[in-house]
């Protein structure tokens, strides 16, 4: 739908009265920003501005930060692996991004996907099937993480093949069904079309790239041009393609004038 402010946020538990804050506040990772709300009566739902509420001395996280920080988390996933790989043990490229769990770089695997899979947990949308397709991913990226392609067990392997094609599989729907909704009562945007020609782009592209790493995975074509890391290269660009997509739909692209 058109890129309007979530139905819930993260957490459901209804806030308690604070008292004043004092000089020790914890570090963050993530700047100040204001919680999203539902939208205020005489606003519509797909309004696309989100409703602020609480005072700025609260650290929440916004609908369009949890977007921009899954966006990023994405695109950024194999470089990280890639550069820190060659950095701390001068590693070679991996023949996938699931490799780089046997490196160095196996703590920021699992990291980076519990990280992804907390932001879309936390995802909400004004209908029941975003929350559903959120929740569905975040337990596909923890599959991912906990069930290794290095194991010696051919379940654990086939276990992860699965949750990994569940999240590319789910991301994608993201990308071709849910984002590209748009409120009924009025046209959209010129601004939100390019959105949309956006998304499905990149939701064909995850399908394609990931439909096209099977192949090499399953076949002897794989073999035959493993020296150039197919499956790492198809692999990053669904990730690429992910990343922009939840960009897009945060509004750091594209964004309504």
């Amino acid at each position: 739908m058109d890129d309007a402010a979530p139905r819930a946020f993260i957490g459901a538990h209804p806030a308690k009265k604070l008292g004043p804050l004092t000089s020790h506040r914890l570090p963050s990772i993530l700047p100040p920003v204001t919680l999203a709300q539902s939208p205020a009566k005489g606003h519509t739902k797909h309004d696309g501005a989100a409703q602020a509420v609480g005072s700025s001395e609260g650290l929440v996280i916004s609908y369009l930060t949890l977007r921009r920080a899954v966006g990023t988390i994405g695109m950024a996933f194999p470089f990280v692996l890639a550069i820190g790989a060659v950095a701390l043990e001068g590693a070679a490229l991996q023949d996938s991004i699931s490799d780089y769990y046997g490196t160095a770089m196996r703590n920021v695997f699992v990291g980076l996907l519990f990280a992804i899979a907390l932001f879309l947990y936390s995802y909400r949308g004004y209908e029941k099937v975003d929350e559903r397709a959120g929740k569905v991913a975040c337990f596909s990226a923890i599959g991912v993480a906990l069930f290794p392609t290095t194991s010696q067990t051919l379940w654990v392997h086939r276990a992860h093949f699965t949750f990994a094609t569940s999240l590319f599989l789910t991301l994608s729907y993201f990308s071709l069904f849910l984002f590209t909704k748009t409120d009924p009562t009025k046209p959209p945007t010129a601004e939100k079309k390019k959105r949309n020609k956006v998304y499905v782009v990149c939701g064909v592209l995850m399908l394609a790239a990931i439909g096209m790493a099977a192949l090499c995975i399953l076949t002897p074509l794989g073999a035959a041009i493993a020296n150039v890391r197919p499956v790492f290269w198809l692999e990053s660009i669904a990730l690429e393609a992910f990343g922009i997509s939840w960009m897009t739909k945060g509004e750091a692209l594209l964004r309504d004038r």
